[in-house]
């Protein structure tokens, strides 16, 4: 099916932001009042803070002209992004912001995105829109290309959650982000269902946030630098299960068999955590239980749930 091409940017009006909140810190307001002018509307959805925080949420919800939902509980990033994804398409907006709590958008991240959408020759068939980023921690992470590219986009395999111009059509048709995930590689799975589907994924060539994956530290090998983004111990059961589920629903032929290219990945993710980084034990016990589920296909929260 062929796209259909804009003839112009999507407006600001047509653009619901949806941040997902979990114990965020008090520098929140002043990220979410950088992107309030740059949208219609503006929604958090907060996964079971406190209700210190939630005090917080709601007065920022009163001085900004946001709304909040709140969650009992931590549902999950995948199943939050979806009840703002759902909420936005109700409300008839074409495209969905989504950002993380710590993120800090560029005061034109809207209209950047919106005119890298423009500028693609097959804009109506863009499931997403990613943001490339800085990480004030000077680490970088490069995407996988897949080609075509120009001066403001350039296709890739999958972009971040974060910084995300997401199309309500385009979700409409690809479905929603898969709640099993729970938290971890929900975007890269999401991207790479719209491939399959016949969609596009693009990434702006121009970063247009700040934003750090986990709590990056610098380390050196053999004179090389390396990076370990320290996770807890939860994140690395998610990223190792996950990770797992991907190989196996979307493996290539003739890349081998998935169960022994995710053996390899838990072994070197443990070993990068033997060498860097805390509370060892608990980690690489992580790393093989999420192995081990993803291997008997074991999915949702990780039990018992005490996301850290």
């Amino acid at each position: 099916m062929e796209g259909e091409r804009p003839d112009r940017m999507p407006a600001r009006g047509q653009v619901c932001a949806v941040w997902v909140t979990y114990h965020p810190d008090g520098d929140l307001a002043a990220r979410v009042r950088r992107v309030v002018p740059q949208v219609g509307a503006t929604l958090l959805v907060d996964n079971g803070s406190s209700d210190e925080e939630l005090r917080a949420l709601r007065d920022l919800a009163l001085g900004a002209c946001v709304t909040l939902v709140c969650n009992s509980e931590n549902l999950g990033i995948a199943r939050a992004l979806n009840i703002g994804v759902e909420r936005a398409r109700a409300e008839g907006y074409s495209f969905a912001l989504l950002l993380d709590q710590d993120t800090l958008a560029d005061e034109d991240m809207v209209d950047q995105l919106s005119a890298a959408l423009a500028a693609h020759p097959d804009a109506g068939r863009v499931a997403a829109v990613g943001s490339r980023f800085r990480d004030p921690t000077g680490r970088s992470n490069e995407p996988i290309r897949l080609g075509p590219r120009s001066d403001q986009w350039e296709e890739v395999e999958s972009v971040i959650t974060s910084g995300c111009l997401l199309s309500v059509r385009a979700y409409a048709s690809v479905g929603p982000f898969r709640d099993d995930f729970f938290i971890d590689h929900v975007d890269t799975e999401y991207c790479l269902r719209a491939w399959a589907a016949g969609f596009r994924v693009i990434e702006t060539v121009r970063p247009l946030m700040s934003h750090t994956v986990g709590s990056p530290t610098s380390h050196t090998v053999f004179g090389a630098p390396t990076w370990t983004t320290n996770h807890s111990a939860d994140r690395r059961y998610y990223i190792a299960r996950n990770n797992t589920v991907l190989l196996r629903e979307y493996r290539k032929p003739g890349r081998g068999p998935w169960v022994v290219k995710s053996l390899v990945r838990c072994l070197r993710l443990c070993r990068r955590i033997a060498f860097f980084e805390r509370d060892k034990g608990s980690k690489i016990f992580a790393v093989w239980q999420g192995w081990w589920d993803a291997v008997r296909g074991r999915m949702g929260p990780r039990r018992p749930r005490t996301m850290r």
